[in-house]
């Protein structure tokens, strides 16, 4: 449950704490005082009127304690964002499902699995739409992904990277928000980058910062990290940056490295935790990004 909220939420596991005890000591200091409040204008049993306007006022003073409380542990920004998101879909629901919906890239290089993934996961959320797969390799697989299921794609080659201005003008005119990196072997430009601030996410099928950089992807890695004799592996999911495996740690999680592990059993077990984590991971920063 505690790694579902994580990445739900896009937090780390000390501010999933301080979250969670926000939560817990808003609701009891929000009770508290609207007892408190209702005593003073109240006088003997607790009847109808008594619980009725308490129901009231905990959910008119709920808000207040907790962006009070949020605030020395360190989780306002966090909160505030929250509120604000739930305002949005009890008063504005329906018009937003209707009017407005994150637009997502997916780059991929290989058979496409993360990409079939990505594809079924947001099936069942009416706000995300997955809506342009880039790719560099006109043989991929994950070419014929996208037909099975009628998305649109674009093939670039490296002259499309080594100078993206007609690639960043395309996404832009296609109305995409975010991009995610699904299999994608080649570095991101700069400009691209700048174009997409904090909107485009890798996932490394090792614990970074460690067996990553330049040429380390697929088996590669996972040769590194048993030649290594480490007792664990995993993914990590991160922003990127203009340097390879580098950008802001999102979410990362683990997976036991056995002794007699092999690169391809090493990989099924890695791809298990992307399928399992990777578009959730996406959708809570999603979430966050719309605060």
């Amino acid at each position: 449950m505690f790694k579902k909220l994580r990445a739900r939420w896009g937090v780390s596991g000390l501010d999933l704490l301080l979250i969670l005890c926000t939560f817990a000591l808003g609701g009891s200091a929000c009770a508290r005082l609207s007892q408190v409040i209702l005593n003073l204008g109240f006088s003997g049993t607790k009847g109808f009127l008594w619980w009725l306007s308490y129901i009231l006022l905990v959910t008119l003073l709920w808000p207040i304690c907790v962006l009070l409380i949020s605030i020395p542990l360190l989780q306002f920004r966090f909160f505030s964002n929250y509120l604000r998101r739930v305002g949005k879909r009890i008063f504005t629901r329906n018009l937003k499902s209707k009017s407005y919906k994150i637009k997502i890239a997916l780059f991929a290089s290989g058979a496409g699995s993360n990409v079939e993934n990505f594809i079924s996961f947001f099936s069942t959320h009416a706000d995300v739409e997955i809506s342009l797969i880039v790719c560099n390799n006109p043989q991929a697989g994950v070419i014929n992904v996208a037909q099975q299921y009628g998305k649109k794609h674009l093939l670039i080659n490296n002259n499309d990277l080594a100078a993206p201005a007609n690639l960043i003008a395309q996404l832009k005119q296609e109305g995409i928000n975010f991009i995610v990196l699904a299999g994608f072997l080649k570095k991101i430009p700069g400009e691209l980058i700048a174009a997409f601030p904090n909107k485009i996410v890798n996932i490394h099928p090792a614990l970074l910062p460690r067996y990553g950089g330049q040429g380390m992807y697929g088996n590669k890695v996972h040769e590194a990290v048993i030649q290594a004799g480490e007792s664990k592996s995993g993914i990590t999911i991160h922003f990127v940056d203009d340097h390879y495996d580098h950008g802001e740690i999102v979410f990362q999680t683990t997976c036991d490295v056995l002794t007699n592990e092999t690169a391809l059993s090493l990989s099924k077990k890695i791809k298990q935790l992307e399928k399992q984590h990777y578009p959730e991971v996406v959708y809570g920063l999603l979430q966050n990004a719309k605060g």
